[in-house]
């Protein structure tokens, strides 16, 4: 379990930088009063995101005198599964503690605004979605940046 402290250290800073991101969210409005603006300003989360990584992996590779592609591929492959293995218990507290009330402005917004009907609204905008959505999200999204990331923050190690 030593091996991995860091990338378990990186896991968490992320999932903490993701409860902080939702908190601007909300005191910006985007979980109320701007909630139209939420699906397209949500995702400049991923420019924090890819930085968490870039900075966590390189951080890593510091550490290790050889980190090559399959190396740094790991380490983010960690990273990714502690936030995704966090993610149902960053979804609750989100939830719960942060905002909420998000799933009742987003099925009134989405209702009011002829994206869903009431029960397409009721079926989408659910704890129970999101805690999948977030999961998966984190898992997928987790492994295309780190894949990415690593190209640029390996040592590539070339064989004479």
């Amino acid at each position: 379990m030593k091996t991995y402290q860091l990338e378990i250290k990186w896991g968490v800073i992320f999932t903490i930088a993701l409860i902080l991101w939702a908190l601007l969210e909300r005191l910006v409005g985007l979980h109320s009063t701007y909630i139209a603006l939420h699906p397209t300003l949500t995702m400049l989360f991923a420019i924090v995101a890819i930085a968490i990584y870039v900075v966590a992996l390189r951080s890593i590779r510091a550490t290790r005198p050889e980190f090559t592609y399959k190396h740094a591929f790991i380490s983010g492959g960690i990273i990714t599964l502690v936030v995704t293995v966090l993610s149902p218990l960053t979804q609750w507290f989100i939830h719960h503690i942060v905002t909420p009330d998000f799933f009742t402005n987003a099925k009134i917004y989405a209702i009011d605004a002829g994206i869903y009907t009431p029960a397409e609204a009721d079926a989408y905008f659910n704890f129970n979605n999101y805690l999948w959505q977030s999961a998966l999200g984190a898992l997928v999204m987790g492994v295309l940046t780190t894949s990415i990331v690593a190209i640029f923050v390996s040592r590539n190690n070339i064989q004479k």
